[in-house]
């Protein structure tokens, strides 16, 4: 009995511990963090759907190329627009109430597409949508409040695997619609489902609780009234974070354009420069989010153990590997490729997100993050245009080939200018 006894004890002792370091890496997966990625998890799958044949359903509502463009522009613009006042609001009323308020209300503006006769119902409906972005300040507000200060490389990461594992089955199964029910059926189901995914989510976020300090009671009156203030808040805001938190928004900004620039193009590139066949391009594609789904949690793990500075840096330095391999590639360079580019969101996405949540203050943090989106927005659409002229009438390859160029400001701002905090005086969650 005595040898059973110490048997089962030294059994148990690694058990015990294996659970214990679960615990103290993923420990914090509760509460408002845990609604958020049960939602994220609806709404990431819900949404992939419809995105792998829009082009091709906007088309056959009568739109062209350039109409397709137009569409993505003005949601961009429309989300761009409401960030800011959507920062100030997140600061002022609270977070839940917008989350859970406009997270419906997006759903619901999907409908538009869903039951769309002609591309003009899927512009109004990409208005629609981009004017319920303007919850996104407090949906990155309430994840930086309830992700402990120690934790929040993994929880950022966490929300990056998540969106890439639950993205990767939807381009499958739209494919299986596609086959069994041909175009404009599978995509107005793939449409449904999305009001569904989005009406749940909402549901879920129901749940959420509040973590503004102090929120005003909402009068609809006084909220459309305070543009004007809105704005000069999230620009002021500036003044008054500290300078490392306004370097890292220059930051995001530059990375955005840089994005811009060459992501509209991608495809084309790959698929009519590159002779790369639509099979194989699928191929390619997966490889950035299997990269992803591999690469999440070990950089945050990275981030959360070595800072937030170094990973950055090690992004950006990897672009231009990314960059070169990319630009005359053949299918296996392209692999490579893309999954270096998922590293590279992996890891700027964690270490930005959590630099920003050590450096704010948790009363400044929705309207720095509806400045940033207004201007990383804004940033992003110059990109676009500036990527897609220079694609068509300077050459094919200048797009990438900038990207050597542009990625130089960035690094040099990360390491120069961007000071991360002391264990003190980081932000509490």
């Amino acid at each position: 009995m005595e040898v059973e006894d110490i048997r089962e004890e030294t059994a148990s002792e690694p058990k015990k511990g294996l659970l214990s370091r679960f615990r103290s890496e993923f420990g914090f997966i509760q509460g408002n963090f845990l609604v958020m990625v049960m939602s994220w998890i609806i709404l990431d799958f819900a949404s992939e759907l419809p995105a792998t044949y829009y082009p091709k359903y906007v088309e056959a509502l009568g739109g062209t190329a350039a109409i397709i463009g137009l569409i993505g522009a003005v949601e961009m613009i429309a989300r761009a627009f409401v960030q800011i006042p959507g920062g100030y609001m997140a600061d002022k009323y609270g977070r839940k109430w917008l989350i859970f308020t406009m997270t419906f209300l997006a759903g619901i503006a999907r409908i538009f597409y869903a039951a769309a006769p002609s591309w003009e119902w899927i512009l109004v409906g990409a208005i629609l949508v981009g004017l319920t972005g303007i919850y996104q300040p407090a949906l990155h507000a309430i994840i930086a409040d309830s992700v402990p200060k120690d934790k929040r490389g993994m929880g950022f990461s966490i929300i990056q695997l998540i969106a890439s594992a639950s993205t990767t089955p939807a381009p499958l199964l739209a494919g299986i619609l596609y086959v069994r029910m041909g175009l404009m059926r599978s995509m107005r189901l793939s449409y449904v489902v999305v009001v569904i995914g989005f009406v749940v989510a909402s549901i879920l976020r129901y749940r959420l609780k509040e973590t503004g300090e102090d929120p005003a009671k909402i009068n609809l009156g006084e909220m459309l009234g305070e543009y004007p203030t809105s704005l000069r808040a999230s620009i002021n805001v500036w003044k008054v974070v500290p300078r490392s938190a306004f370097v890292l928004f220059i930051v995001f900004v530059f990375t955005n354009f840089s994005v811009g620039l060459f992501n509209p193009v991608l495809t084309l590139y790959i698929l009519d420069d590159l002779g790369i066949n639509y099979v194989a391009f699928s191929y390619i594609m997966t490889a950035l989010f299997v990269s992803m789904i591999i690469l999440a949690l070990p950089a945050g793990k990275i981030i959360d153990k070595f800072g937030k500075k170094k990973p950055m840096m090690a992004a950006f330095v990897v672009w231009v590997l990314a960059m070169a391999m990319l630009i005359g590639g053949d299918f296996y360079r392209l692999i490579v490729s893309m999954s270096l580019v998922g590293m590279i969101q992996v890891l700027i996405g964690g270490a930005a997100s959590a630099l920003s949540a050590d450096l704010v203050p948790r009363e400044h943090r929705g309207k720095v993050n509806g400045s940033r989106g207004f201007f990383s927005m804004l940033s992003m659409s110059a990109g676009m245009f500036a990527g897609g002229w220079l694609y068509d009438n300077v050459g094919h390859q200048v797009p990438f080939l900038l990207q050597f160029v542009l990625v130089i400001p960035p690094l040099l701002l990360t390491h120069f200018f961007i000071e991360e905090p002391h264990v003190d005086e980081i932000s509490g969650s």
